[in-house]
């Protein structure tokens, strides 16, 4: 990544994108602690261990924030944090990411349920997509998702992500290894941009005046 991919703000009205930090500890687990219900079917889990495996432990927050900026650091993850109306609502993280000849990421996000509806996620998206594709270099973008997160299912289905297919047992959520769908997205697709893009979306939609606080997940 350049020096002028990360650290980076990104913006779309109401909608910030910016990297976590310590400070956000407080109002991380705020939000986390009410949503626990809403979170959890969807959240990563740590499988038991094996005979000869390691014992894995959940980090601390302290801990997931020293990952997070290394892992940055290195150039093989963008973590931010989601702000609506200057509230923290979120996260959203590019991980994974691979250059070479792949140039390649995938997305992962939660949001609290008391602004899910309002266009937050899919704007979240839209921005971080956009800076992939232009200040960092990445070629394709993907995200996975559990077949019964319709909620989730539809933030990327409203962007234009392409459904390419069923990823058995794939990740460990909520106590078990879980099948996720596969949606992805790659620069040649979104030559105007995929902000650009969302907003004509909601333009478009009878009786929707196109902003942030009346548009979908």
């Amino acid at each position: 990544m350049t020096g002028r991919s990360w650290p980076a703000v990104l913006v779309d009205g109401d909608v910030v994108l910016r990297p976590i930090k310590v400070r956000d500890q407080r109002a991380w687990r705020e939000v986390n602690r009410r949503n626990r219900d809403w979170l959890r079917p969807w959240e990563a889990t740590i499988p038991p261990p094996t005979a000869s495996g390691p014992i894995a432990h959940r980090p601390t927050y302290r801990q997931m924030i020293r990952h997070l900026r290394s892992e940055a650091t290195a150039g093989r993850m963008l973590p931010f944090v989601i702000e609506y109306q200057g509230r923290l609502v979120g996260q959203l993280t590019v991980a994974g990411i691979t250059w070479g000849s792949m140039c390649s990421g995938h997305i992962g996000y939660w949001v609290d349920q008391s602004v899910a509806g309002r266009g937050v996620m899919p704007t979240a998206v839209a921005l971080v997509s956009d800076h992939c594709f232009r200040a960092v270099g990445l070629h394709r973008l993907e995200v996975c998702i559990r077949p019964e997160n319709r909620p989730s299912r539809r933030v990327v289905e409203k962007l234009g992500f392409r459904e390419e297919g069923l990823r058995p047992r794939y990740l460990h959520i909520d106590g078990a290894w879980r099948d996720h769908m596969v949606y992805a997205l790659t620069a040649e697709e979104v030559p105007g941009g995929l902000v650009d893009r969302w907003r004509r979306a909601r333009a478009a939609r009878p009786g929707q005046p196109g902003n942030a606080n009346s548009a979908g997940n």
